[in-house]
């Protein structure tokens, strides 16, 4: 019964072999460094928005979600396109009745960036029950890139996981659960307004903390007691300890 919402899932899709050159001091600070220049306004709901409220942000992230996992997209997908609706709230104004559309376009525009076999219109306007026509989506498509000029490759709190992953002294089968709970705990955050103003790096680190202390192992791995890994991860990513808790402590 302990153990019974463990996340353990398989993986069902073909990864190319791990790259360590990927994984190194360098590519970590050009990320770090890239992060600054995809983030939303924290404030787009009083100084943009008009009607859309952050009641009406979470229902939409809610469905989001719900779509990306009953169509089992890649774990990117869903904190990508909340970047992506997030940013463009942030420089247009939207009526309540188009936020699904929005979210919709956002979902589909993510899923060409990250997936293989990327969600069509189609199936798209069928999770919105017909309430959107696939023109629509594809007019929407071409107004959100040209919002967002082209920046689609936008860092999510997913890119730094592995990262982190990389330079815990934890054994293999451990990190794999880690990572699945600390994914759990990244789209928990996206759709919550609370943490827009937090950087992906920062979420990313509050949700292998949190997934670290809901499963237990600091007690078997000194390393991995809330206080050492919460001072190891804000100096991984150079913030402030005290800050790097708020995520953490939110999301667990």
């Amino acid at each position: 019964m302990a153990h019974q919402l463990l996340c353990c899932e398989m993986e069902t899709i073909r990864r190319a072999y791990p790259d360590a050159n990927l994984l190194n001091d360098r590519v970590l600070r050009a990320m770090l460094k890239a992060e600054e220049t995809c983030s939303p306004s924290v404030s787009y709901f009083k100084c943009v928005q008009k009607e859309i409220l952050p009641s009406m942000r979470k229902i939409v992230a809610t469905w989001m979600l719900e779509v990306c996992e009953e169509q089992k997209c890649e774990e990117e997908v869903f904190p990508l396109a909340m970047n992506y609706l997030d940013r463009f709230l942030s420089l247009e104004p939207v009526k309540k009745s188009r936020l699904q559309l929005l979210g919709a376009t956002c979902m589909f525009v993510a899923s060409k960036m990250k997936e293989t076999i990327p969600l069509t219109a189609e199936k798209l306007c069928i999770y919105t029950d017909n309430s959107i026509r696939p023109d629509e989506l594809l007019q929407m498509e071409l107004l959100l890139v040209n919002k967002l000029k082209w920046n689609l490759a936008a860092m999510t709190p997913h890119d730094f996981i592995e990262h982190f992953l990389s330079k815990m002294p934890v054994a293999e089968e451990n990190k794999q659960i880690i990572r699945k709970h600390a994914q759990t705990f990244v789209a928990l955050c996206a759709t919550d307004v609370k943490f827009i103003s937090n950087p992906p790096s920062m979420v990313a680190a509050g949700s292998v903390v949190a997934a670290v202390q809901g499963l237990h192992l600091g007690s078997s791995n000194s390393f991995l007691s809330y206080h050492r890994l919460t001072r190891f991860l804000s100096r991984v990513i150079r913030c402030d300890p005290v800050s790097d808790r708020a995520p953490a402590s939110r999301c667990f």
